[in-house]
C-alpha cells in the first residue's frame, strides 16, 4: 500500500504589490527615533515638539501651536528666509498641595518648519492667546497668485 504524499501547491502566487508609503512610514519612524536620541541634553530630557497646524491662505501662512501654560516671555519666534523656528520653555509652577498625577509636559520645546516660499519678514505677527500661539507670516507681493481676466479676441 502506497503512503500518502503531501504535495506542495505549485500554482504561481500573485506578486505582492510594492507599497512605497509603508516604506516611507518606516523611514519616518526611524528618523524620529534618531532625532529623539540626538536631541537629548546632558540630563536626558529632550525638548518636545508642540502640536502645530499650518494653514496657507492666498496671502499668508498661518501657524498655530498649542502651548498651554506658556507666558509670552518664555516663547521665541524667529523667521530666517523661509524657515520658521518656535522655541521656549514651559516652566513648572509652584504647587501648594501634593501632586497626585502629572500628565502635562514641562521643559523646553522646539519646532522648526520650512515654508514653501519666502516670507515678508517685516509684516510677521505673533500672538499668544488662550494657550495657542498664532504666527501669521505674510507672503511677499510677488509670490501671491493673481487672477488674470481673459478677454475675447
Amino acid at each position: 500500500m502506497p503512503l500518502p504524499v503531501r504535495r506542495r501547491d505549485t500554482a504561481p502566487q500573485p506578486m505582492a504589490r510594492w507599497n512605497p508609503f509603508g516604506e516611507l512610514e518606516g523611514l519616518q519612524e526611524q528618523l524620529a527615533q534618531l532625532m529623539q536620541r540626538t536631541a537629548q541634553d546632558g540630563n536626558g530630557a529632550a525638548p518636545f515638539i508642540p502640536l502645530v497646524d499650518i494653514e496657507e491662505t492666498e496671502d499668508a501662512w498661518i501657524v498655530e501651536a498649542e502651548l498651554p501654560g506658556v507666558r509670552k516671555e518664555d516663547v521665541n519666534v524667529e523667521v530666517r528666509g523661509s524657515e520658521l523656528a518656535i522655541s521656549g520653555e514651559i516652566k513648572e509652577r509652584e504647587r501648594e498641595g501634593i501632586l497626585r498625577r502629572r500628565m502635562r509636559k514641562t521643559g523646553e520645546f522646539d519646532y522648526h518648519v520650512t515654508l514653501p516660499g519666502e516670507a515678508d519678514a517685516a509684516r510677521i505677527e505673533a500672538r499668544l492667546e488662550d494657550g495657542v500661539l498664532t504666527v501669521r507670516i505674510p507672503k511677499p507681493e510677488e509670490q501671491r497668485s493673481r487672477r488674470v481676466d481673459v478677454q475675447a479676441g
